[in-house]
């Protein structure tokens, strides 16, 4: 149903989502997770340190964890995804798109998924796509936007504890 939806000609099999978190711009953290044939495939999700951004930025995050994962992906020769997804509007997917044709993957398409409105956005569509909130593709688009989230937020907290415990015992020294 995506893949129709999206009017890609192939299936898609395996999707690739990315999330950012961050508190106030501390500890940044990227999250990857993985779907093939639209279920997780937790062996290949990742988890990333920011390292090259400062303070909170939704735009610039995406850019170093994508860019940091198709080019271990090329130079590794791993194959790639069907589909990118990006948690976000119209800025995140412009981003995600600019990075993936700056590395010459111009032809893996990038959605992303607006919260609130839950607006699909994609190349070339400037108003982006509404589905039914039955519709089994924003279900799916929903269940790795979701995923993505925990996973990223998830790593975020352990690095914030592990950082509070650092200062804790420093201060107590």
């Amino acid at each position: 149903e995506l893949g129709g939806i999206l009017g890609m000609r192939a299936p898609i099999r395996r999707i690739e989502g990315f999330d950012i978190s961050n508190t106030g711009g501390e500890e940044s953290v990227g999250s990857l997770v993985v779907f093939v044939d639209g279920r997780p495939r937790r062996s290949d999700d990742r988890k990333f340190k920011v390292k090259t951004v400062e303070g909170p930025n939704d735009v610039a995050g995406p850019i170093e964890v994508i860019a940091r994962r198709y080019r271990r992906s090329l130079a590794e020769r791993t194959s790639l995804p069907d589909l990118v997804f990006v948690d976000g509007g119209k800025p995140q997917l412009g981003a995600a798109i600019k990075t993936l044709h700056e590395m010459g993957l111009v032809g893996i398409p990038v959605v992303g998924l607006a919260k609130k409105q839950e607006i699909i956005f994609r190349e070339g569509d400037k108003d982006g796509l509404r589905l039914e909130r039955s519709s089994d593709a924003l279900k799916l688009l929903q269940r790795i936007r979701d995923e993505a989230h925990r996973f990223a937020i998830t790593f975020h907290r352990a690095r914030r504890e592990k950082r509070s415990l650092a200062r804790s015992i420093t201060s107590k020294n």
